[in-house]
Protein backbone atom coordinates (compact mmCIF):
# COMPACT_ATOMS: atom_id res chain seq x y z
CA UNK A 1 0.00 0.00 0.00
CA UNK A 2 1.62 3.45 -1.16
CA UNK A 3 1.42 6.14 1.41
CA UNK A 4 2.74 9.52 0.71
CA UNK A 5 3.95 11.02 3.86
CA UNK A 6 6.83 13.77 3.22
CA UNK A 7 7.29 16.85 5.51
CA UNK A 8 4.15 17.25 8.12
CA UNK A 9 4.43 21.20 7.05
CA UNK A 10 4.41 21.21 3.34
CA UNK A 11 1.33 21.99 1.31
CA UNK A 12 0.34 21.50 -2.09
CA UNK A 13 2.59 18.10 -2.33
CA UNK A 14 -0.14 16.69 -5.04
CA UNK A 15 -0.84 17.66 -8.37
CA UNK A 16 -3.78 17.23 -10.89
CA UNK A 17 -1.86 14.72 -12.89
CA UNK A 18 -0.76 12.88 -10.15
CA UNK A 19 -3.58 12.70 -8.79
CA UNK A 20 -5.52 11.18 -12.00
CA UNK A 21 -2.56 8.64 -12.29
CA UNK A 22 -2.32 7.25 -8.84
CA UNK A 23 -3.51 3.62 -8.73
CA UNK A 24 -1.95 2.07 -5.83
CA UNK A 25 -4.14 1.44 -3.00
CA UNK A 26 -3.25 4.37 0.28
CA UNK A 27 -3.48 7.67 1.76
CA UNK A 28 -1.69 10.14 0.07
CA UNK A 29 -1.08 13.66 1.88
CA UNK A 30 -1.61 16.83 0.31
CA UNK A 31 -0.36 19.17 3.20
CA UNK A 32 -3.39 21.39 5.46
CA UNK A 33 -4.98 18.29 6.99
CA UNK A 34 -6.02 17.24 2.92
CA UNK A 35 -5.30 13.35 2.07
CA UNK A 36 -6.11 11.44 -0.82
CA UNK A 37 -7.50 7.85 -0.35
CA UNK A 38 -6.95 5.38 -3.01
CA UNK A 39 -8.53 1.91 -3.19
CA UNK A 40 -9.73 -0.24 -5.38
CA UNK A 41 -13.39 1.28 -5.52
CA UNK A 42 -11.95 4.55 -6.08
CA UNK A 43 -10.62 7.59 -4.77
CA UNK A 44 -11.66 10.32 -1.90
CA UNK A 45 -10.76 13.17 -0.26
CA UNK A 46 -10.48 13.20 3.43
CA UNK A 47 -9.27 15.97 6.00
CA UNK A 48 -7.76 15.27 9.10
CA UNK A 49 -7.60 17.31 12.22
CA UNK A 50 -7.17 17.55 16.02
CA UNK A 51 -9.49 19.39 18.25
CA UNK A 52 -9.70 19.36 21.84
CA UNK A 53 -6.78 16.79 21.85
CA UNK A 54 -9.19 14.21 19.67
CA UNK A 55 -8.03 13.75 16.76
CA UNK A 56 -11.02 13.48 13.41
CA UNK A 57 -11.48 12.87 10.12
CA UNK A 58 -13.65 13.89 7.84
CA UNK A 59 -15.06 12.80 4.39
CA UNK A 60 -14.45 15.52 1.53
CA UNK A 61 -16.22 13.76 -1.48
CA UNK A 62 -15.23 11.30 -4.24
CA UNK A 63 -12.11 12.59 -5.91
CA UNK A 64 -14.69 11.99 -9.29
CA UNK A 65 -16.55 14.94 -8.34
CA UNK A 66 -14.12 17.53 -6.59
CA UNK A 67 -11.19 17.98 -8.32
CA UNK A 68 -7.49 18.94 -6.54
CA UNK A 69 -8.61 22.46 -6.36
CA UNK A 70 -11.98 21.91 -4.96
CA UNK A 71 -10.67 19.96 -2.38
CA UNK A 72 -8.03 22.34 -1.09
CA UNK A 73 -10.81 24.75 -1.17
CA UNK A 74 -12.79 22.80 0.84
CA UNK A 75 -10.29 21.80 3.15
CA UNK A 76 -9.28 25.37 3.85
CA UNK A 77 -12.77 25.81 5.23
CA UNK A 78 -12.82 23.33 7.33
CA UNK A 79 -9.68 24.59 8.60
CA UNK A 80 -10.67 27.80 9.36
CA UNK A 81 -13.51 26.58 11.25
CA UNK A 82 -10.94 24.22 13.60
CA UNK A 83 -8.92 27.77 13.94
CA UNK A 84 -12.11 29.06 15.25
CA UNK A 85 -12.64 25.89 18.12
CA UNK A 86 -15.74 24.74 15.74
CA UNK A 87 -15.98 20.92 14.60
CA UNK A 88 -16.52 21.23 10.84
CA UNK A 89 -18.63 17.50 11.43
CA UNK A 90 -20.86 19.21 13.57
CA UNK A 91 -21.09 22.24 11.23
CA UNK A 92 -21.97 19.83 8.39
CA UNK A 93 -24.54 17.62 10.39
CA UNK A 94 -26.50 21.12 11.05
CA UNK A 95 -26.17 22.30 7.35
CA UNK A 96 -27.45 18.45 6.15
CA UNK A 97 -30.26 18.58 9.29
CA UNK A 98 -31.53 22.37 8.39
CA UNK A 99 -31.55 21.44 4.45
CA UNK A 100 -33.94 18.14 5.50
CA UNK A 101 -35.90 20.57 7.52
CA UNK A 102 -36.14 22.91 4.89
CA UNK A 103 -37.25 20.09 2.34
CA UNK A 104 -39.88 18.64 4.87
CA UNK A 105 -41.77 22.22 4.56
CA UNK A 106 -43.27 20.53 1.76
CA UNK A 107 -44.14 17.09 4.04
CA UNK A 108 -47.47 17.84 6.13
CA UNK A 109 -48.93 16.00 8.90
CA UNK A 110 -51.19 13.64 7.05
CA UNK A 111 -48.60 12.68 4.55
CA UNK A 112 -46.68 11.27 8.07
CA UNK A 113 -49.41 9.81 9.50
CA UNK A 114 -50.19 7.78 6.57
CA UNK A 115 -46.46 6.80 6.05
CA UNK A 116 -46.47 5.84 10.25
CA UNK A 117 -49.76 4.04 9.47
CA UNK A 118 -48.50 2.07 6.58
CA UNK A 119 -44.68 1.46 8.65
CA UNK A 120 -47.04 -0.22 11.42
CA UNK A 121 -50.13 -1.65 10.33
CA UNK A 122 -48.49 -5.12 10.06
CA UNK A 123 -48.14 -4.85 13.66
CA UNK A 124 -51.79 -4.31 14.25
CA UNK A 125 -53.32 -7.74 14.98
CA UNK A 126 -56.67 -6.19 15.48
CA UNK A 127 -58.03 -5.39 11.99
CA UNK A 128 -60.65 -2.93 13.80
CA UNK A 129 -58.05 -1.17 15.78
CA UNK A 130 -56.27 -0.78 11.86
CA UNK A 131 -59.41 0.41 10.53
CA UNK A 132 -59.93 3.10 13.54
CA UNK A 133 -56.69 4.87 13.13
CA UNK A 134 -57.28 6.62 9.62
CA UNK A 135 -60.92 7.38 10.40
CA UNK A 136 -60.30 9.21 13.67
CA UNK A 137 -56.91 11.33 12.23
CA UNK A 138 -59.12 11.70 9.34
CA UNK A 139 -62.16 12.82 11.22
CA UNK A 140 -60.39 15.39 13.63
CA UNK A 141 -56.81 15.71 13.16
CA UNK A 142 -56.21 16.37 9.09
CA UNK A 143 -59.73 18.84 8.79
CA UNK A 144 -57.58 21.09 11.53
CA UNK A 145 -53.76 20.78 10.37
CA UNK A 146 -53.76 17.44 8.03
CA UNK A 147 -52.37 19.73 4.84
CA UNK A 148 -50.11 21.93 6.85
CA UNK A 149 -46.18 20.96 7.27
CA UNK A 150 -45.48 18.31 9.88
CA UNK A 151 -43.02 21.17 11.80
CA UNK A 152 -46.06 23.79 11.81
CA UNK A 153 -47.94 21.67 14.00
CA UNK A 154 -47.99 23.21 17.46
CA UNK A 155 -49.57 23.45 20.77
CA UNK A 156 -52.44 25.94 19.74
CA UNK A 157 -53.31 23.23 16.65
CA UNK A 158 -53.44 20.21 18.85
CA UNK A 159 -55.78 21.86 21.35
CA UNK A 160 -57.97 23.34 18.56
CA UNK A 161 -58.32 19.12 17.64
CA UNK A 162 -59.15 17.71 20.69
CA UNK A 163 -60.76 20.62 22.49
CA UNK A 164 -64.55 20.61 21.49
CA UNK A 165 -64.33 16.37 21.78
CA UNK A 166 -62.41 16.32 24.92
CA UNK A 167 -65.54 16.38 27.14
CA UNK A 168 -68.22 14.93 24.95
CA UNK A 169 -66.30 12.13 23.07
CA UNK A 170 -63.29 11.64 25.54
CA UNK A 171 -62.56 8.27 24.78
CA UNK A 172 -62.14 9.18 21.54
CA UNK A 173 -60.54 12.12 22.23
CA UNK A 174 -57.78 10.99 24.13
CA UNK A 175 -56.75 8.27 21.28
CA UNK A 176 -56.61 10.42 18.83
CA UNK A 177 -54.24 13.13 21.26
CA UNK A 178 -51.96 9.72 21.59
CA UNK A 179 -51.75 9.03 17.65
CA UNK A 180 -51.19 12.42 16.92
CA UNK A 181 -48.27 12.21 19.48
CA UNK A 182 -46.94 9.06 17.70
CA UNK A 183 -46.93 10.30 14.40
CA UNK A 184 -45.35 13.78 15.68
CA UNK A 185 -42.31 11.57 17.21
CA UNK A 186 -41.76 9.77 14.48
CA UNK A 187 -41.90 12.61 12.16
CA UNK A 188 -38.70 14.19 14.57
CA UNK A 189 -36.74 10.76 14.20
CA UNK A 190 -37.69 10.81 10.49
CA UNK A 191 -35.88 14.45 10.55
CA UNK A 192 -39.45 16.14 9.57
CA UNK A 193 -39.54 18.30 12.78
CA UNK A 194 -37.63 19.71 15.60
CA UNK A 195 -38.53 20.86 19.07
CA UNK A 196 -40.72 18.99 21.62
CA UNK A 197 -43.85 17.07 21.17
CA UNK A 198 -46.96 19.60 21.32
CA UNK A 199 -49.04 16.37 21.67
CA UNK A 200 -47.52 15.04 24.93
CA UNK A 201 -49.70 14.43 27.66
CA UNK A 202 -47.30 14.55 31.11
CA UNK A 203 -46.12 17.82 31.69
CA UNK A 204 -47.81 19.72 28.95
CA UNK A 205 -51.33 18.99 27.66
CA UNK A 206 -51.78 17.56 31.09
CA UNK A 207 -52.06 21.52 32.27
CA UNK A 208 -54.35 22.33 29.69
CA UNK A 209 -57.22 19.36 29.34
CA UNK A 210 -59.39 17.97 32.81
CA UNK A 211 -58.20 14.37 33.32
CA UNK A 212 -59.41 11.81 31.54
CA UNK A 213 -61.25 9.97 34.50
CA UNK A 214 -62.39 13.87 34.97
CA UNK A 215 -64.51 14.17 32.35
CA UNK A 216 -65.05 10.36 30.86
CA UNK A 217 -68.21 8.65 30.93
CA UNK A 218 -68.63 5.39 30.11
CA UNK A 219 -70.86 4.15 27.02
CA UNK A 220 -71.98 0.45 28.05
CA UNK A 221 -72.80 -2.01 25.41
CA UNK A 222 -76.78 -2.50 26.40
CA UNK A 223 -77.38 -5.66 27.47
CA UNK A 224 -80.55 -8.07 27.73
CA UNK A 225 -81.08 -8.96 31.95
CA UNK A 226 -79.77 -12.09 32.20
CA UNK A 227 -83.70 -13.14 33.50
CA UNK A 228 -84.88 -12.96 29.95
CA UNK A 229 -81.96 -14.62 27.98
CA UNK A 230 -83.23 -18.17 28.07
CA UNK A 231 -86.91 -17.22 26.58
CA UNK A 232 -84.31 -15.39 23.59
CA UNK A 233 -82.36 -18.01 23.50
CA UNK A 234 -85.75 -20.45 22.96
CA UNK A 235 -86.94 -17.67 20.28
CA UNK A 236 -83.43 -17.54 18.62
CA UNK A 237 -83.46 -21.37 17.81
CA UNK A 238 -86.49 -21.08 16.00
CA UNK A 239 -84.30 -18.84 13.27
CA UNK A 240 -83.10 -20.96 10.56
CA UNK A 241 -79.43 -20.41 9.14
CA UNK A 242 -75.86 -19.74 9.88
CA UNK A 243 -76.03 -16.13 11.55
CA UNK A 244 -78.77 -17.22 14.62
CA UNK A 245 -76.26 -20.58 15.53
CA UNK A 246 -73.29 -17.76 14.98
CA UNK A 247 -75.32 -16.43 17.74
CA UNK A 248 -76.61 -18.86 19.83
CA UNK A 249 -72.88 -19.76 20.46
CA UNK A 250 -71.55 -16.48 21.02
CA UNK A 251 -74.40 -15.73 23.82
CA UNK A 252 -73.39 -19.42 25.25
CA UNK A 253 -69.60 -19.03 24.81
CA UNK A 254 -69.56 -15.55 26.78
CA UNK A 255 -67.31 -14.79 23.92
CA UNK A 256 -66.48 -11.35 21.32
CA UNK A 257 -68.74 -11.72 17.74
CA UNK A 258 -64.75 -11.44 15.70
CA UNK A 259 -63.61 -14.18 17.69
CA UNK A 260 -66.59 -16.58 17.05
CA UNK A 261 -66.99 -15.10 13.26
CA UNK A 262 -63.16 -16.11 12.63
CA UNK A 263 -63.65 -19.62 14.68
CA UNK A 264 -62.29 -22.80 12.18
CA UNK A 265 -62.82 -26.54 12.97
CA UNK A 266 -58.74 -26.44 13.25
CA UNK A 267 -59.65 -24.81 16.95
CA UNK A 268 -61.89 -27.22 17.96
CA UNK A 269 -60.55 -29.80 20.12
CA UNK A 270 -64.16 -32.19 20.14
CA UNK A 271 -62.48 -34.75 22.45
CA UNK A 272 -61.84 -32.24 25.08
CA UNK A 273 -65.12 -29.94 24.12
CA UNK A 274 -62.37 -26.74 23.88
CA UNK A 275 -62.30 -24.23 21.69
CA UNK A 276 -58.60 -22.18 21.37
CA UNK A 277 -58.89 -18.95 19.93
CA UNK A 278 -55.47 -17.79 18.62
CA UNK A 279 -53.82 -14.53 19.63
CA UNK A 280 -54.46 -12.66 16.32
CA UNK A 281 -57.88 -12.44 16.75
CA UNK A 282 -57.83 -12.23 20.75
CA UNK A 283 -58.38 -8.27 21.96
CA UNK A 284 -55.42 -8.98 24.24
CA UNK A 285 -52.81 -10.39 22.37
CA UNK A 286 -52.79 -13.57 23.72
CA UNK A 287 -54.35 -17.66 22.92
CA UNK A 288 -57.59 -18.18 24.93
CA UNK A 289 -59.16 -21.66 25.42
CA UNK A 290 -62.71 -21.50 26.07
CA UNK A 291 -64.46 -24.71 27.76
CA UNK A 292 -67.80 -25.63 24.97
CA UNK A 293 -70.68 -26.30 27.64
CA UNK A 294 -73.25 -29.22 26.08
CA UNK A 295 -75.36 -26.82 24.40
CA UNK A 296 -72.51 -24.95 22.78
CA UNK A 297 -71.06 -27.96 20.99
CA UNK A 298 -73.91 -29.74 19.63
CA UNK A 299 -74.37 -26.16 17.91
CA UNK A 300 -71.02 -27.15 16.71
CA UNK A 301 -71.78 -30.62 15.47
CA UNK A 302 -75.24 -29.92 14.46
CA UNK A 303 -72.67 -27.99 11.69
CA UNK A 304 -69.64 -30.31 10.82
CA UNK A 305 -71.43 -31.56 8.28
CA UNK A 306 -71.52 -28.45 6.40
CA UNK A 307 -67.81 -28.79 5.70
CA UNK A 308 -65.62 -25.79 4.58
CA UNK A 309 -62.58 -24.24 6.91
CA UNK A 310 -65.44 -21.80 9.12
CA UNK A 311 -67.63 -23.00 11.71
CA UNK A 312 -69.63 -20.01 10.87
CA UNK A 313 -69.26 -19.43 6.78
CA UNK A 314 -70.28 -16.75 4.93
CA UNK A 315 -72.68 -16.96 1.56
CA UNK A 316 -68.78 -18.41 0.10
CA UNK A 317 -67.60 -21.74 2.53
CA UNK A 318 -64.48 -20.04 1.43
CA UNK A 319 -65.12 -16.68 3.77
CA UNK A 320 -66.48 -16.13 7.10
CA UNK A 321 -69.70 -14.86 8.10
CA UNK A 322 -69.96 -11.50 7.87
CA UNK A 323 -70.06 -9.58 11.28
CA UNK A 324 -72.70 -7.33 10.82
CA UNK A 325 -74.96 -10.61 10.37
CA UNK A 326 -75.41 -11.19 13.68
CA UNK A 327 -76.66 -7.49 14.38
CA UNK A 328 -79.13 -8.13 11.67
CA UNK A 329 -80.62 -11.28 13.67
CA UNK A 330 -80.50 -9.36 16.97
CA UNK A 331 -82.64 -6.46 15.06
CA UNK A 332 -85.30 -9.01 14.07
CA UNK A 333 -85.50 -10.53 17.86
CA UNK A 334 -87.46 -7.00 18.65
CA UNK A 335 -85.49 -6.03 22.02
CA UNK A 336 -84.52 -2.15 21.00
CA UNK A 337 -81.40 -0.92 22.03
CA UNK A 338 -79.61 -4.80 22.63
CA UNK A 339 -76.36 -5.40 21.33
CA UNK A 340 -74.57 -8.38 20.60
CA UNK A 341 -71.36 -7.31 22.39
CA UNK A 342 -74.01 -6.30 25.16
CA UNK A 343 -74.29 -10.58 25.88
CA UNK A 344 -70.89 -10.73 27.94
CA UNK A 345 -72.21 -7.73 30.08
CA UNK A 346 -76.14 -10.08 30.67
CA UNK A 347 -73.25 -13.27 31.90
CA UNK A 348 -70.97 -10.88 33.80
CA UNK A 349 -74.36 -9.48 35.68
CA UNK A 350 -75.46 -13.30 36.08
CA UNK A 351 -72.16 -14.54 36.83
CA UNK A 352 -71.95 -11.79 40.10
CA UNK A 353 -75.39 -11.90 41.19
CA UNK A 354 -76.68 -15.30 40.41
CA UNK A 355 -73.72 -17.33 41.31
CA UNK A 356 -70.69 -17.79 43.88
CA UNK A 357 -67.99 -17.93 40.98
CA UNK A 358 -64.93 -15.72 42.47
CA UNK A 359 -64.56 -12.84 40.51
CA UNK A 360 -61.52 -13.51 38.81
CA UNK A 361 -63.13 -16.91 37.04
CA UNK A 362 -65.75 -15.25 35.62
CA UNK A 363 -63.25 -11.93 34.09
CA UNK A 364 -60.66 -15.28 32.78
CA UNK A 365 -64.05 -16.75 30.81
CA UNK A 366 -64.28 -13.25 29.51
CA UNK A 367 -60.52 -12.93 28.51
CA UNK A 368 -60.38 -10.00 30.77
CA UNK A 369 -56.95 -8.52 31.43
CA UNK A 370 -56.41 -8.08 35.05
CA UNK A 371 -55.68 -4.65 35.83
CA UNK A 372 -53.38 -5.37 39.08
CA UNK A 373 -50.34 -5.61 37.60
CA UNK A 374 -49.13 -7.41 40.76
CA UNK A 375 -51.54 -9.77 40.61
CA UNK A 376 -51.14 -10.43 36.89
CA UNK A 377 -47.79 -11.48 37.52
CA UNK A 378 -48.43 -13.69 39.61
CA UNK A 379 -51.31 -15.37 38.19
CA UNK A 380 -49.74 -17.99 35.86
CA UNK A 381 -52.80 -20.42 35.06
CA UNK A 382 -56.15 -19.57 33.08
CA UNK A 383 -58.46 -21.17 35.63
CA UNK A 384 -59.51 -23.34 32.55
CA UNK A 385 -61.66 -25.80 35.09
CA UNK A 386 -63.05 -23.49 37.01
CA UNK A 387 -64.11 -21.83 33.72
CA UNK A 388 -65.77 -24.97 32.89
CA UNK A 389 -67.93 -25.00 35.61
CA UNK A 390 -69.06 -21.92 35.33
CA UNK A 391 -69.92 -22.03 31.56
CA UNK A 392 -71.72 -25.50 31.98
CA UNK A 393 -73.29 -23.34 35.05
CA UNK A 394 -74.45 -20.38 32.39
CA UNK A 395 -75.49 -23.15 29.64
CA UNK A 396 -77.95 -24.63 32.81
CA UNK A 397 -79.44 -21.58 33.12
CA UNK A 398 -79.54 -20.16 29.73
CA UNK A 399 -82.02 -23.42 29.21
CA UNK A 400 -83.54 -23.09 32.43
CA UNK A 401 -87.17 -22.18 31.03
CA UNK A 402 -89.49 -24.78 29.49
CA UNK A 403 -89.88 -22.96 25.96
CA UNK A 404 -86.15 -23.30 25.07
CA UNK A 405 -85.76 -27.10 26.30
CA UNK A 406 -89.45 -27.51 23.79
CA UNK A 407 -87.02 -25.49 21.18
CA UNK A 408 -84.32 -28.24 21.51
CA UNK A 409 -86.45 -31.25 21.86
CA UNK A 410 -87.87 -29.91 18.36
CA UNK A 411 -84.60 -29.71 16.38
CA UNK A 412 -83.50 -33.14 17.87
CA UNK A 413 -80.47 -31.38 19.65
CA UNK A 414 -79.61 -33.52 23.02
CA UNK A 415 -78.90 -30.19 25.02
CA UNK A 416 -77.86 -31.27 28.85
Amino acid sequence: MGTNMGDPTARNKLTAMGVAKLKTPGMYNDGNGLWLQVTARGKSWTFRFTLNGRVREMGLGSASIYSLADARARAIECRKMVHEGVDPIEVRRERRQEALLASAKSVTFQACAEAYIKAHQAGWRNAAHAAQWPMSLAAYAYPVFGALPVQAVDTDLVMEALELIWKTKNETASRVRGRIELVLDWAKTRGYRTGDNPARWRGHLQNLLPRPSKVQRTAHHPALPYDEVAAFLASLRGQAGIAPRALEFTILTAARSNEVIGARWSEIDSAEKTWTVPAERMKAGRAHRVPLSEPAFAILEALRSSGGEYVFPGRRQSDHLARGMMWEVVGRMDRPGVTVHGFRSTFRDWAAERTTFPREVAEAALAHTLENKVEAAYRRGDLFEKRRELMDAWAMWCIQQTPYQKSCQRTGDHIG
